[in-house]
């Protein structure tokens, strides 16, 4: 049963922001730059900020706050939210389900369990990166569940960071030539993983990210939002995010 949290805070209720698979990274610095800006102005009249997984490009652990300017940047841009009393949570994607408690306090941040059920504005809506939604990847969902599987987490943050970035970079590589290929079905999300969700977590709204495919798919037991993708720094500008008000879920464009 997927976690549960009523979202209303003091009577005049503010809106609610979704982002998710921003791949941040220094070598993106547009995308980063408008990330800045969504964080610094876009969201100063939110409620609330929920990034639904792939903050980063990848995080091999926070350890990375210490010696990575790049990722002690970030988290200083994402706590001024909290200076401001804008709530924020955070969400493990495929790339960054390493990002624990040291970077969670750092980026003023709450940490979202994978899936969620939010109610606000009187809608109960679940949550959730999206990645547990592909079924159909047998090999992905078997991976998934070792490296979320405690020990092995701890095994591999006991290596020397040099070698975890070693690591990441080969995956990440190895990632970006994959998407030259044409996308398989496989790596979609399926009706039967929709439907579970939809079923357990007993909603008929749902927003993840994951899948690069920004839509609204009316499915048979609800609406499923799709969030997109953000690279501003390669090609055609993507990138958007998802309002939650008394007017019900807006999919719009960065400023």
């Amino acid at each position: 049963m997927p976690s549960e949290h009523a979202h209303e805070r003091g009577h005049a209720p503010r809106p609610l922001l979704f982002i998710s698979d921003l791949h941040l990274s220094p070598a993106i610095p547009r995308t980063v730059a408008a990330f800045e800006h969504f964080v610094l102005i876009t969201a100063d009249s939110a409620d609330s900020v929920f990034v639904l997984g792939d903050l980063f490009e990848y995080w091999i652990g926070d350890d990375m706050l210490r010696v990575d300017p790049f990722a002690a940047r970030i988290a200083e841009v994402l706590h001024t939210l909290s200076e401001r009393g804008i709530a924020l949570y955070i969400m493990h994607g495929n790339r960054d389900f390493l990002l624990g408690k040291r970077f969670m306090r750092a980026a003023g941040a709450i940490f979202l369990p994978d899936p969620f059920v939010v109610t606000a504005f009187g809608a109960r809506i679940v949550l959730a990166h999206g990645d547990a939604l592909c079924t159909s990847d047998h090999k992905y969902q078997t991976f998934r569940r070792i490296v979320r599987w405690r020990p092995v987490q701890l095994l591999f943050l006991a290596w020397p960071l040099k070698w975890r970035r070693a690591l990441a970079e080969r995956m990440r590589v190895s990632s970006e030539a994959g998407r030259t290929r044409p996308p398989s079905p496989a790596y979609d999300v399926t009706d039967e993983g929709v439907a579970a969700l939809f079923k357990r977590s007993r909603t008929t709204a749902m927003i993840h990210g994951h899948t690069h495919k920004p839509a609204r798919h009316l499915e048979k037991d609800g609406t499923r939002w799709v969030l997109p993708d953000w690279d501003l720094d390669h090609g055609t500008r993507r990138g958007g995010y998802l309002r939650v008000d008394a007017e019900g879920i807006h999919a719009l464009p960065l400023d």
